[in-house]
């Protein structure tokens, strides 16, 4: 009685196995089916200051304007002293 047992349980494991794979190559033909967009601009995600996910660049800040002859002397100042320091 074993021997029909063993014949039976093989019976099992080939049908099983051409099953999974009959699934495997259905799902292969499924995949390649469906159209392949990797183009950058579908992978680029953004990431706002407070940490979110979005597919929307977020907005340039705001920068104030300084006067550039104010900066310039305030260089011109940290200069000399740097010298007069030597």
């Amino acid at each position: 009685m074993s021997k029909n047992q063993n014949t039976f349980i093989k019976k099992q494991k080939a049908e099983l196995k051409k099953r999974k794979q009959k699934e495997k190559l259905e799902k292969k033909l499924e995949r390649k089916a469906q159209p392949k967009d990797g183009s950058l601009d579908n992978m680029i995600a953004y990431v706002d200051e407070f940490g979110n996910f979005s597919d929307t660049p977020p907005e340039p800040p705001i920068v104030k304007k300084t006067n550039s002859t104010q900066t310039n002397q305030n260089r011109v100042k940290t200069n000399q002293n740097f010298r007069n320091h030597e």
